[in-house]
Protein backbone atom coordinates (compact mmCIF):
# COMPACT_ATOMS: atom_id res chain seq x y z
CA UNK A 1 0.00 0.00 0.00
CA UNK A 2 1.68 3.40 -0.84
CA UNK A 3 2.00 5.92 1.72
CA UNK A 4 0.56 9.47 1.70
CA UNK A 5 3.53 11.58 0.87
CA UNK A 6 4.45 14.68 2.34
CA UNK A 7 4.73 17.81 -0.99
CA UNK A 8 4.69 21.13 -2.02
CA UNK A 9 3.90 22.51 -5.08
CA UNK A 10 5.91 26.13 -7.03
CA UNK A 11 5.39 27.63 -10.15
CA UNK A 12 2.65 28.66 -12.14
CA UNK A 13 -0.06 26.38 -12.13
CA UNK A 14 -0.83 26.05 -15.98
CA UNK A 15 3.26 25.00 -16.21
CA UNK A 16 4.53 22.02 -17.11
CA UNK A 17 5.23 19.45 -14.01
CA UNK A 18 8.25 18.57 -12.88
CA UNK A 19 9.38 16.25 -9.40
CA UNK A 20 11.96 16.60 -7.57
CA UNK A 21 12.75 13.20 -5.32
CA UNK A 22 14.47 13.39 -2.46
CA UNK A 23 17.47 11.19 -1.57
CA UNK A 24 18.02 9.05 1.69
CA UNK A 25 18.17 11.16 4.70
CA UNK A 26 16.93 14.34 2.95
CA UNK A 27 13.98 15.71 2.90
CA UNK A 28 12.69 18.18 -0.21
CA UNK A 29 14.47 20.94 1.50
CA UNK A 30 17.10 19.56 0.11
CA UNK A 31 16.14 21.22 -3.64
CA UNK A 32 16.16 24.63 -2.07
CA UNK A 33 18.70 26.71 -3.91
CA UNK A 34 17.33 24.80 -7.31
CA UNK A 35 13.39 25.99 -6.31
CA UNK A 36 13.67 30.07 -7.68
CA UNK A 37 15.35 29.10 -11.38
CA UNK A 38 12.67 25.66 -11.25
CA UNK A 39 9.95 27.67 -10.52
CA UNK A 40 10.09 30.75 -13.09
CA UNK A 41 9.09 27.52 -15.86
CA UNK A 42 7.87 24.60 -14.13
CA UNK A 43 5.39 23.75 -11.50
CA UNK A 44 7.48 21.91 -9.03
CA UNK A 45 6.30 19.20 -6.95
CA UNK A 46 8.82 18.32 -4.29
CA UNK A 47 7.89 15.76 -2.13
CA UNK A 48 9.58 13.66 1.24
CA UNK A 49 10.20 10.07 0.51
CA UNK A 50 8.13 7.66 2.53
CA UNK A 51 10.20 7.57 6.32
CA UNK A 52 11.86 11.11 5.39
CA UNK A 53 10.93 14.65 6.44
CA UNK A 54 6.92 14.54 7.70
CA UNK A 55 5.83 11.53 5.37
CA UNK A 56 4.73 8.51 7.53
CA UNK A 57 7.40 6.24 8.56
CA UNK A 58 5.51 2.82 8.60
CA UNK A 59 7.86 -0.38 9.69
CA UNK A 60 10.03 -1.05 7.06
CA UNK A 61 11.97 -2.88 4.99
CA UNK A 62 10.50 -1.07 2.06
CA UNK A 63 11.42 -1.33 -1.20
CA UNK A 64 12.11 0.73 -4.27
CA UNK A 65 9.02 -0.17 -6.18
CA UNK A 66 7.16 1.00 -3.37
CA UNK A 67 8.79 4.14 -3.55
CA UNK A 68 8.26 4.36 -6.95
CA UNK A 69 4.57 3.36 -6.19
CA UNK A 70 3.92 5.91 -3.14
CA UNK A 71 5.26 8.60 -6.31
CA UNK A 72 2.67 7.92 -8.94
CA UNK A 73 0.24 7.65 -5.94
CA UNK A 74 1.09 11.46 -5.46
CA UNK A 75 1.00 12.11 -9.44
CA UNK A 76 -2.71 10.41 -9.59
CA UNK A 77 -3.92 12.48 -6.13
CA UNK A 78 -3.03 15.49 -7.64
CA UNK A 79 -4.14 14.72 -11.20
CA UNK A 80 -0.53 14.81 -12.88
CA UNK A 81 -1.10 12.29 -15.62
CA UNK A 82 2.63 13.17 -17.32
CA UNK A 83 5.28 14.91 -15.55
CA UNK A 84 9.30 15.45 -16.36
CA UNK A 85 10.76 13.51 -13.30
CA UNK A 86 14.43 14.39 -11.78
CA UNK A 87 15.70 11.64 -8.81
CA UNK A 88 19.02 12.35 -6.73
CA UNK A 89 20.60 9.19 -4.75
CA UNK A 90 17.54 7.37 -3.42
CA UNK A 91 15.36 9.36 -5.50
CA UNK A 92 16.67 8.54 -8.45
CA UNK A 93 16.30 5.11 -7.98
CA UNK A 94 12.16 5.90 -7.56
CA UNK A 95 12.66 7.90 -10.82
CA UNK A 96 14.17 5.15 -13.13
CA UNK A 97 11.21 2.88 -11.21
CA UNK A 98 8.86 4.20 -12.71
CA UNK A 99 10.31 5.40 -16.00
CA UNK A 100 10.80 1.85 -16.69
CA UNK A 101 7.11 0.34 -15.05
CA UNK A 102 4.75 3.31 -15.96
CA UNK A 103 6.64 4.74 -19.33
CA UNK A 104 3.37 7.12 -20.11
CA UNK A 105 3.70 9.20 -17.06
CA UNK A 106 7.29 10.22 -17.49
CA UNK A 107 7.93 12.88 -20.02
CA UNK A 108 11.85 13.80 -19.07
CA UNK A 109 14.33 12.23 -16.71
CA UNK A 110 17.02 12.92 -15.07
CA UNK A 111 18.59 11.19 -12.75
CA UNK A 112 21.68 12.57 -10.16
CA UNK A 113 23.97 10.71 -7.92
CA UNK A 114 22.41 7.28 -8.56
CA UNK A 115 22.81 4.04 -9.19
CA UNK A 116 20.70 0.64 -10.45
CA UNK A 117 22.43 -1.61 -8.06
CA UNK A 118 24.46 -0.70 -5.31
CA UNK A 119 25.99 -3.59 -2.91
CA UNK A 120 27.43 -5.18 -0.68
CA UNK A 121 23.48 -5.86 0.51
CA UNK A 122 25.59 -6.10 3.75
CA UNK A 123 26.44 -2.60 4.08
CA UNK A 124 22.92 -1.45 3.75
CA UNK A 125 21.12 -4.60 6.21
CA UNK A 126 24.51 -3.30 8.51
CA UNK A 127 23.71 0.47 8.50
CA UNK A 128 19.52 -0.38 9.08
CA UNK A 129 20.38 -2.12 12.02
CA UNK A 130 22.57 0.51 13.62
CA UNK A 131 20.32 3.83 12.80
CA UNK A 132 17.55 1.19 14.42
CA UNK A 133 19.96 0.38 17.71
CA UNK A 134 21.73 3.70 18.08
CA UNK A 135 19.73 6.25 15.80
CA UNK A 136 20.46 8.79 13.38
CA UNK A 137 23.70 10.02 15.76
CA UNK A 138 25.51 7.27 14.92
CA UNK A 139 26.01 7.74 11.08
CA UNK A 140 25.52 11.45 10.40
CA UNK A 141 29.34 12.52 10.37
CA UNK A 142 30.23 9.81 8.57
CA UNK A 143 27.34 10.40 6.38
CA UNK A 144 28.44 13.91 5.79
CA UNK A 145 32.39 12.98 4.60
CA UNK A 146 30.37 10.78 1.80
CA UNK A 147 28.06 13.57 0.82
CA UNK A 148 30.05 16.68 0.57
CA UNK A 149 33.59 17.83 -0.43
CA UNK A 150 35.88 19.47 2.84
CA UNK A 151 35.70 22.75 0.99
CA UNK A 152 32.11 22.72 1.25
CA UNK A 153 32.17 23.66 5.00
CA UNK A 154 34.33 26.07 4.65
CA UNK A 155 32.69 28.16 1.62
CA UNK A 156 29.28 27.31 2.56
CA UNK A 157 28.96 25.99 5.98
CA UNK A 158 25.06 26.86 6.43
CA UNK A 159 24.76 24.15 3.33
CA UNK A 160 26.53 21.36 5.65
CA UNK A 161 24.03 22.28 8.91
CA UNK A 162 21.15 22.56 7.31
CA UNK A 163 21.96 18.55 5.19
CA UNK A 164 22.96 17.67 8.70
CA UNK A 165 19.54 18.80 10.93
CA UNK A 166 17.57 17.28 7.74
CA UNK A 167 19.58 14.01 8.51
CA UNK A 168 19.03 13.83 11.90
CA UNK A 169 15.32 14.67 12.11
CA UNK A 170 14.34 11.54 9.88
CA UNK A 171 12.95 8.77 11.85
CA UNK A 172 15.28 5.66 12.19
CA UNK A 173 12.83 3.67 11.09
CA UNK A 174 12.54 5.53 7.64
CA UNK A 175 15.97 5.32 7.09
CA UNK A 176 16.39 2.28 8.17
CA UNK A 177 13.86 1.02 5.61
CA UNK A 178 14.83 3.31 2.85
CA UNK A 179 18.37 0.97 2.94
CA UNK A 180 16.73 -1.93 3.35
CA UNK A 181 15.55 -1.08 -0.29
CA UNK A 182 18.60 -0.02 -1.50
CA UNK A 183 20.23 -3.70 -0.27
CA UNK A 184 17.33 -5.19 -2.67
CA UNK A 185 17.66 -2.38 -5.69
CA UNK A 186 18.37 -3.83 -9.19
CA UNK A 187 16.98 -2.27 -12.10
CA UNK A 188 20.09 -3.49 -14.20
CA UNK A 189 18.28 -5.56 -16.83
CA UNK A 190 15.26 -3.26 -17.24
CA UNK A 191 17.07 0.06 -17.81
CA UNK A 192 17.16 -0.50 -21.36
CA UNK A 193 12.97 -0.15 -21.74
CA UNK A 194 13.34 3.47 -20.78
CA UNK A 195 12.47 5.46 -23.47
CA UNK A 196 11.78 9.19 -21.68
CA UNK A 197 14.77 11.37 -23.08
CA UNK A 198 17.53 10.82 -20.14
CA UNK A 199 20.09 13.09 -18.79
CA UNK A 200 22.42 11.44 -16.31
CA UNK A 201 24.36 13.59 -13.95
CA UNK A 202 27.42 12.17 -11.66
CA UNK A 203 29.72 13.59 -8.84
CA UNK A 204 33.44 13.45 -9.71
CA UNK A 205 33.98 12.96 -6.17
CA UNK A 206 31.08 10.69 -5.51
CA UNK A 207 32.52 7.70 -3.02
CA UNK A 208 28.53 7.05 -2.72
CA UNK A 209 27.22 6.21 -6.40
CA UNK A 210 31.05 6.68 -8.30
CA UNK A 211 30.76 7.81 -11.97
CA UNK A 212 31.16 4.43 -13.43
CA UNK A 213 27.47 3.32 -12.17
CA UNK A 214 26.17 6.54 -13.75
CA UNK A 215 27.74 5.74 -16.61
CA UNK A 216 26.57 2.39 -17.13
CA UNK A 217 23.04 3.79 -16.14
CA UNK A 218 23.46 6.53 -19.50
CA UNK A 219 25.01 3.44 -21.49
CA UNK A 220 22.06 1.27 -20.97
CA UNK A 221 19.21 3.41 -22.08
CA UNK A 222 18.91 4.71 -25.92
CA UNK A 223 19.99 8.05 -26.35
CA UNK A 224 20.81 9.05 -22.79
CA UNK A 225 23.76 11.93 -22.05
CA UNK A 226 26.03 11.45 -19.53
CA UNK A 227 27.79 14.56 -17.38
CA UNK A 228 30.18 14.42 -14.52
CA UNK A 229 30.17 16.85 -12.20
CA UNK A 230 33.79 18.41 -10.40
CA UNK A 231 34.76 18.73 -7.23
CA UNK A 232 31.58 17.43 -5.94
CA UNK A 233 30.67 13.99 -3.85
CA UNK A 234 27.38 12.83 -3.67
CA UNK A 235 25.20 15.66 -2.83
CA UNK A 236 26.33 17.22 -6.00
CA UNK A 237 22.21 18.68 -5.78
CA UNK A 238 23.66 20.39 -2.59
CA UNK A 239 27.24 21.25 -3.70
CA UNK A 240 27.08 22.63 -7.05
CA UNK A 241 23.76 23.94 -7.19
CA UNK A 242 24.27 26.77 -10.14
CA UNK A 243 25.74 23.57 -12.02
CA UNK A 244 23.63 21.34 -11.28
CA UNK A 245 20.38 23.60 -12.19
CA UNK A 246 22.00 24.49 -15.45
CA UNK A 247 22.39 20.80 -16.32
CA UNK A 248 18.95 19.92 -16.06
CA UNK A 249 17.20 23.24 -17.08
CA UNK A 250 19.51 22.74 -20.21
CA UNK A 251 17.91 19.46 -20.46
CA UNK A 252 14.06 20.00 -19.95
CA UNK A 253 14.34 22.84 -22.53
CA UNK A 254 15.96 21.44 -25.46
CA UNK A 255 13.54 21.54 -28.38
CA UNK A 256 15.07 18.33 -29.04
CA UNK A 257 17.04 15.33 -27.48
CA UNK A 258 19.24 13.25 -29.77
Amino acid sequence: MSVELHHRLDGPSGAPVLVLSNSLGTSLGMWDDQLPALADQFRVLRYDQRGHGRTPAPPGPYTVAELGRDAQALLDRLGFERVSFCGASLGGMAAMWLAINAPERIDRLVLCCTSAHLPPRETWTERAATVRAQGMDAIVDAALERWFTPALAERRPQAVERTRRALLDTPAEGYAGCCEAIAAHDLRQELGSIRAPTLVIAAADDPATPPEHGQLIADAIDGARFVALERARHLAVVERPKEFTRELLGHLTAEAIA
